[in-house]
């Protein structure tokens, strides 16, 4: 009697011991941490080889349609290709581009641009140029526009995940957009619909020039 007791014993705490082992090991796993997420510029590459079509294989100076990519901060490619995929922002062309793309697929893109080196532009119309950095520097006071420089910084490079990039940009691009913000056919930024929705042509055609030659 007492030999089986001795046994049942022993099999419990095995038992006992190899639940304790089991769940052991399980928080053990639980807590390994998932390795961070490396974006790569080589795989973005390769994914942006449709991209070239529209914006050059570097995403440097392409059509003036067409947004320069290069050196465009990462965290702001993504968020556009984001927001193309969800129809946020309305484009048909990108939308169907970015509809085919994982979150990864829109970082390692982003990583590949974001590392090329800003092209300088010029400005082109001389008569506007003062205008244009006014209100880039010191906003429209009579119309509360502030400086686009508060936000997108002195030389235009911007400031990373929260504003883009501007100087050297198309100055036929960024008209275009403003006007979208301002018509309300670009909706993905309330800030830049209220801003647009004071200025006229002329300012955003001044504003637009200017930034094309801002480095």
């Amino acid at each position: 009697m007492m030999s089986r007791m001795k046994s049942l014993a022993l099999s419990t705490l095995s038992a006992a011991t190899l639940a304790l082992t089991v769940l052991t090991s399980g928080a053990a796993l639980a807590a390994t941490p998932t390795p961070a997420f490396k974006p790569d510029p080589a795989k973005g590459q390769a994914l942006a080889a449709t991209c070239g079509a529209c914006h050059m294989q570097d995403g440097t100076r392409g059509l003036p349609s067409n947004p320069i990519l290069a050196a465009q901060h990462p965290e702001y490619i993504v968020k556009q290709l984001t927001e193309y995929k969800s129809g946020k922002r309305a484009n048909a062309i990108m939308q169907g581009f970015a509809s085919g793309l994982s979150e990864e697929d829109m970082k390692h893109i982003a990583a590949f641009y974001s590392r090329k080196a800003p092209i300088p532009g010029v400005a082109r119309d001389p008569k506007t140029v003062a205008l244009g950095e006014q209100i880039y520097r010191g906003g429209i006071k009579a119309k509360g526009v502030p400086s686009c420089a508060g936000c997108h910084s002195p030389n235009g490079a911007g400031i990373p995940s929260q504003y883009p990039r501007l100087g050297g940009q198309h100055a036929e691009y960024t008209e275009a957009q403003l006007l979208a913000f301002r018509s309300g056919q670009r909706r993905n930024n309330a800030q830049m619909m209220t801003i647009a929705a004071k200025m006229n042509d002329a300012e955003i055609k001044a504003v637009s020039d200017y930034l094309a030659g801002l480095r």
